[in-house]
């Protein structure tokens, strides 16, 4: 009777599964441009032709990363659109959910990817484009396609600077600079 472990099953699938989510990580790492098979395989804990078995070129292993990331703001935004369906597209909603997802490092870098490797790729700009196309349907059927622009260009602004400052915008701040795009009368302050 032999005391060697049994064989692992190959699984194919799961393997590929593996390569994507690792290039997936490492595009919000170090980006798109920085991307080699050497670095996803390692990460994968594959083998170096594994990453070519299962992708023609590097290309399409990025893309199929980039997708990935991008089902991730997919999920986001679905739990945006809920949130405003619930409780309605008022700049004090909206900042809610900017501050929180200000707290979401991973989310943030993802997107910052995405919209990185689209500036500098233009097949990638629909994927990139994503995020703020959804937001502005959501905020256009309360506020109308321009305040909703805005509002959204505004709010991008926002996830940007979080990236180059140590300090988030204050919730009032973001409140506020939202209630004069989308046209509301800002809420008291509490002096």
């Amino acid at each position: 009777m032999s005391n060697a472990a049994p064989r692992r099953r190959r699984d194919p699938e799961a393997r590929r599964r593996e390569i994507v989510a690792a290039a997936a990580e490492l595009i919000v790492e170090v980006g798109v441009e920085a991307l080699t098979h050497r670095m996803i395989a390692t990460r994968a804990d594959v083998p170096l032709g594994a990453t070519t078995q299962y992708f023609a070129t590097l290309d399409d292993l990025r893309a199929e990363a980039l997708q990935c990331l991008v089902a991730e703001v997919d999920q986001r935004l679905d739990g945006i659109r809920l949130t405003i369906a619930e409780r309605g597209a008022g700049a004090a909603v909206l900042t809610e959910l900017i501050v929180d997802g200000l707290s979401d490092a991973h989310a943030l870098e993802a997107d910052r990817a995405v919209v990185t490797a689209a500036v500098h790729d233009p097949t990638l700009r629909t994927l990139a484009r994503r995020w703020t196309d959804r937001m502005v349907e959501f905020l256009a059927e309360t506020h109308g396609t321009a305040r909703a622009t805005a509002a959204t260009v505004f709010i991008d602004g926002i996830l940007w600077h979080s990236q180059i400052h140590a300090e988030p915008l204050a919730a009032a701040t973001i409140e506020s600079a939202l209630a004069d795009l989308l046209g509301e009368e800002p809420r008291p302050t509490s002096d």
